[in-house]
Parts: C-alpha cells; structure tokens; sequence
C-alpha cells in the first residue's frame, strides 16, 4: 500500500471486510478504533461502562450522536458504552455509527463468546449472498460496504475500497450495477484510479436495502482485463419509521357478561424498518381509556400480538349498569421491543359491550283498565312494560299474547315500534246487551329467547280490564231485505206485508215509529206504528222505476231515544207480468216502385212490453175495413215478423193499409196501426215520390231497414 494509506478493517466469520478508508493526515476524522473485541461476561450490568470508544471529527467534536445496533446498548456523549439494562446475551457483533456536522463513522465490536440471536450482522444488515466470498486467486479484492441510512451532508464521502494488487500499469477501475449506471443512476462512484468507492447522496434502507454493484479493471481501451466481480452496498437500517396503524377504523363487539379473558379484537400495527431489526419489533399498550368506569382497567392487550381482550369481572361487564356501553382505547404501538428510545404510533379502538337478553319485560302495573262504547272498534289502552335491556335489539323489543278472555276473538293486540307498548285494540263490535264487562289476561315477552339464568316471572303478566258503554242503537229490521212477489195491476190500498224492526237497546223499553224513506214512484204507504206497508198507486211492471222485474224501497224505524236512533230496512217487491200491454209494429212507413217485378213491400216487426207467455208468437193481419181485396198481402216468416207484398203493381199514390197485430196473452190484446205505402216513380234508377208526397226510400232500402230490424228483435 501506499505509505500515506491506513487500511481499515474489521474481521467477519474469517473474511476481511473493507469498512472504510482515510489518509493517513496528522488528524484523521472518526473512531481512532475501528474494532473493539470485548469477552461475553455472564451478564451486561445497567449503567455499568463497558468500553470508552473515541471519535473525533478533527473539529472538535461539536454535539457528536451514536447509534448502536442493539436497542440494548447506548454511548453516552463522552464515548462510553454503558447496557440500557442487564443483559445475558447480545449476538455475536455491534455496531456503533457516530457523527457530528463535520464527520461520519462507524466502529465494530466482536463479542467473543456471543452466540447468534437476533441482531447478529447477518440478521441486521440481511447479510445474504448467492454464494460465498470467491477463495479463488484474483487480484481484486473486494469486501462489502456498510453504509448508513439518512447520512448528512457533506456529500460524495468515500464508503468503501476496491484493491488490485496485480493491477497492470495504467488501467482502470470501473464500477457498474444499479445506482451506478442502471437506475436509480449515480448514487454511487468509483475513483478509477484509487478504487475508492463514494455515495453521493442520501441513502434511505426502506426503498432500497442492498445494492448489487460490480467493479472491473479495464485498460486504456476500455477493455475489461479482470471481473467483473459482485460488490454488495448494505444500507444499515436507522429507526426512522414510526408504526402504523393502517386498518381502521378499529371496531370490536363483546357481549356483556363476557368471561374475564374474553378476546375482544386484535390491533396490528406496521413498521417499515428493517424487520429483522427491533427497529420493527412492536410492542403494544392501552395508553387511555374512555370512559374509566366502572374500573380504568376493563381490558389488558398482548403487548406483542396485539390482542385486547377483557380483564374485569363478567359482573362489572354488565351493560345495563354501565354508564356508557362504548369505550375508546388509545392503543400505543412502540417499535425498539418498547423501549423509550422507540417511536411510536397511536389509533383509537372503539369497544361496544354488546346487550344479552338478560332482563325480561315487566309491566308496569298488574292491573289496566279500559273503556269502549258498543259498536266501536280502534285501540282501546295502552300496555306499558319496562325492560332493562338494548331497545336497538330483540332483547328488548316485546311481544304481546292475549292468553284468556278472548274466545269470540274481539281483542286484539299490536306492539308499538317506537314506545314497546302493547295497543291492545276492539277489531269486533262488542255488544252491551250481551256482556258490558270483558276481563283480558295478557302476557308480555322479548322477540328474542331469555338467557338460560333468567326466566319470566309474574310481572310479565297483566290483566286488563274492559267496561263496554251503553249507546242507543238504531232499530233493526228483520229480515232485511224483506221481499215480497205480488202481481202488477193490483188494486191500490193492497197491503204487502208489515215489517219488523227491533230494537237492540232491550234494556230500555223504547217504542218505534216506521216511515217511507225511498219509493221511488211514489206507491207505497207505511203505518208508523205497527209498519203495514200497502200501495198507493197500481204497481206496474213496465214502469222504469222497476228493474228486472223488481221495485226496491227503503223505510226507517226511529226509537223513543235521547236523541232517537234510526235503523233501515229494504223492501224489494217482484212484480209478476200481466198482459196489460198490446203489441206495437215497426214500420210503419214503406214505399215500392209502381213497376216494380218484386212486389214485396216491407218486413214488418213486432215487439210488446211484456213477458212471456203474454207476447209472441204475434199474428198478423190485414184490416179488412175500408181496403179492397186482391191487392195487398201479408205473410208470417216467424214469432214476431211478418211480410207486407203487392198483389199487383199500383199506381203512383200514398196508401195507408190497416195492419191489425195480436199478441199471445190470456186474453190476448190487438193493436191496429196503419203502413203507410209510398207508391214511387223509378226512372232511370231515379225514385221520385214527390207527386205522391212520398219519403224518398226505394224498396230494397226498405227492405234492407226490415230486414235490420228483423235481426235486432
């Protein structure tokens, strides 16, 4: 070596790590040790100093800091190497990074005796390679570089040396690999002539933790002449992340009266520092509870899973004597094993004391009472209960039964959502002459099953009492409707029946009056006291006050009451036909051409108001007063149609023709209505009637019209 050089190093399981390198200058900045090798006694006492390392940063060492490794050591500001607490075992390698404004470095100390545990070098810096350090003989040595994360200004600062002991004259060291010529680009350098290594900017172990390097010797040419060979950067992690809570928010359900010990929720918390380091290693704790009551300590958690579960008695986790069924946990995680040198970082965890069905409804007096006018129906009382339990849950939402006293079914009983009262309610007319008193016995329960401990009990029973008022109440007819079949035509002053209406207010004695309410056509009269309907007027069928055979009126009974009460009757009275009705024809106009080869002149229709038997079949005739024989024909086609033809062509006139017709009745009744016959001009498919006074309608549209006439009947 160069005799102004002073090589570095430290030994690790057999191999020679190049640390760091420096001039050899009259002060040379960091450790005037680099190695301290100190023997693994039976224990590391608390406090008690075990080595003094010495830094200088040639500039009078303004505010040094270190940095250990172990979360278990410290270096207090004159050097000394002092336990943070006894210790047995620590691995087999420390590490200790001190810097000022002006300087950086880093020592080692070998444990002799130590036994690997974790925070060994291997575990703290994932001191991991494909394949061991080459044993081969080459002339460049290369060790891995050990740098810190979140190093300071100023920057590039040498890290590292590459030797070549055989390096030909004028060649050149080149380093490659990501950092370097691949991205992230330019992080660190090699002095192609010297070796050295440099960074040239911060370093931060959570992005990249291990950089892969190679280093060649190469001639002027640039032609590679040995390597490349892996040179590994470990980036030394820093305890700079604080823990994370990242899964909120953080709810958890625990029934009350849970066992104590009963696992609540589990909190985790994540740290992004090296996790084989106690830089990553959490610790949990409750740092407050809201509210401290019943007790401040209701639940304990595993400072190292996480797991928050309950440590009071199930009869203090009792949520009807809490003051508040929610708590909130601030829940702390410190990463350094939970030492005070460690971050930390907080959520919140809400904790909700679940209801059980632990308390049955009770009403809140044995005995209701209740009134309700008969004939009246709609909530009649109101139960009330008292229950202990959520009024969110089944737990406490109740259910109403009538269990006796209800055998017509004319109570029934509903549970209000909002209030959990019982409605009980009148959904059939309760009748005072009947039963004025109804006594009800009904239970409550929860929508939800009772604990096993908890049964219910008398008070979720009541009995409800029920007074029905007296109202007066209208007249009743019976039957109603009341119906009667009388012929049409009867003489008036016929009586058609004498109604009946009682009265159900039997206890009072009260009197009816009876009167006509509806009649419609005015035929009816009523005695109001002993209510004998007769007629007034003749009934008839064919009346269009009368449907389907069938008149309908409507009469009142009205009691002696304060004030009276009305009731009201129907009476429907089936009219049986008589025939009181002669048939009509139709039409009664016609009109034929006076050279016409079809003499047929019109089909003629019958129709009669009444029913059968007193209608069809009709007979048709031809008047014989007054109108000359040989002319004038009528043919029967069925029931109720005839045909009106020519004997012989006419000429050019009006003719009215006496058509008698005769219905089927016992006795039967004939109409005679004249056909009046338009003789007409037919020229040139022209009719003319004019001359004879005619309506303009040529013979096939008259028979079109009978023959329309004929379908509709």
């Amino acid at each position: 070596l160069e005799p102004r050089m002073t090589m570095l190093l430290c030994l690790y399981k057999n191999e020679v790590l190049l640390l760091t390198s420096a001039e050899d200058l009259d002060c040379t900045p960091g450790f005037q040790q680099k190695v301290f090798h100190i023997n693994q006694p039976a224990e590391f006492i608390e406090d008690q100093s075990i080595l003094n390392l010495t830094f200088s940063d040639c500039k009078g060492n303004d505010k040094p800091r270190y940095e250990v490794s172990s979360p278990y050591f410290k270096v207090n500001s004159d050097g000394g190497l002092v336990a943070l607490r006894n210790i047995t075992a620590v691995g087999k390698t420390l590490f200790v990074h001190a810097r000022t404004p002006h300087a950086e470095d880093m020592a080692e100390l070998v444990i002799v005796g130590g036994r690997d545990i974790q925070g060994s070098l291997q575990d703290i810096f994932k001191f991991a390679r494909t394949s061991p350090v080459p044993r081969q003989k080459r002339s460049i040595v290369v060790s891995p570089i050990l740098i810190p994360e979140n190093q300071r200004q100023p920057f590039p600062r040498d890290v590292g040396k590459v030797v070549d002991s055989d390096r030909p004259e004028r060649s050149k060291f080149r380093l490659t690999g990501k950092g370097v010529d691949q991205e992230p680009k330019g992080i660190f350098r090699i002095n192609e002539n010297t070796g050295s290594v440099s960074v040239t900017r911060t370093l931060d172990r959570e992005v990249i933790a291990v950089y892969q390097l190679f280093v060649e010797t190469t001639d002027v040419n640039g032609k590679t002449l040995e390597g490349p060979v892996p040179l590994e950067v470990i980036v030394i992690d820093q305890n700079d992340n604080r823990p994370i809570f990242r899964e909120g928010p953080y709810i958890g359900h625990v029934m009350e009266g849970s066992p104590t010990g009963t696992t609540v929720m589990r909190m985790t918390a994540f740290d992004a520092d090296d996790p084989a380091t106690d830089n990553a290693l959490l610790r949990y704790n409750i740092r407050q509870q809201t509210p401290d009551k019943p007790s401040p300590n209701m639940f304990y958690i595993d400072p190292e899973k996480g797991d928050i579960v309950t440590v009071v008695s199930p009869a203090l986790l009792d949520r009807e004597t809490l003051e508040n069924p929610k708590y909130e946990l601030i829940i702390e995680a410190q990463d350094m094993a939970g030492l005070d040198v460690g971050l930390t970082g907080t959520a919140t965890a809400t904790i909700m004391i679940d209801d059980k069905n632990d308390h049955s409804p009770k009403f809140t007096k044995k005995e209701f009472q209740a009134t309700v006018e008969e004939g009246a129906v709609g909530v009649i009382v109101n139960l009330t209960v008292e229950d202990k339990d959520d009024p969110t849950t089944g737990a406490w939402r109740a259910a109403y039964t009538i269990i006796n006293g209800n055998p017509g079914q004319s109570f029934e009983i509903h549970t209000n959502p909002q209030t959990n009262e019982g409605m009980l309610s009148v959904v059939k007319p309760l009748d005072y002459e009947i039963s004025a008193f109804h006594t009800l016995l009904i239970k409550v329960e929860n929508e939800d099953p009772l604990v096993p401990d908890v049964s219910y009990g008398p008070s979720s029973t009541a009995t409800v009492h029920i007074t029905v008022l007296d109202v007066n109440e209208g007249p009743v007819f019976y039957p109603d409707p009341m119906m009667v079949t009388r012929q049409e035509n009867i003489s008036v002053g016929s009586v058609l029946l004498t109604v009946n209406a009682t009265d159900p207010d039997s206890l009072q004695h009260q009197t009816i009056r009876y009167s006509v309410y509806k009649d419609p056509a005015g035929w009816l009269n009523i005695n109001p006291i002993n209510g004998t309907v007769d007629t007034t007027a003749v009934l008839d069928r064919e009346s269009p006050f009368v449907d389907n055979s069938v008149y309908t009126a409507l009469f009142l009974a009205i009691d002696s009451g304060n004030p009276p009460a009305t009731g009201t009757g129907t009476l429907l009275i089936t009219l049986e036909d008589v025939n009181d009705n002669a048939p009509f024809i139709y039409p009664t106009v016609a009109e034929v051409c006076d050279d016409a080869k079809n003499l047929s002149v019109v089909i003629l229709g019958a129709s009669d108001k009444d029913l059968h038997p007193n209608t069809d079949p009709f007979k048709f005739e031809i008047h014989k007063q007054a109108v000359p024989d040989k002319v004038w024909k009528i043919s029967k086609i069925n029931n109720t149609h005839a045909l009106v033809s020519l004997l012989q062509n006419l000429n050019k006139a009006n003719y009215n023709l006496p058509i008698m017709v005769t219905d089927s009745g016992k006795p039967p009744m004939t109409n005679i209505t004249d056909l009046r016959v338009q003789v007409c001009s037919c020229r040139n498919s022209k009719v003319d009637c004019n001359a004879a006074g005619a309506l303009r309608f040529s013979l096939p549209s008259l028979l079109l019209l009978s023959l329309f006439s004929l379908a509709c009947k």
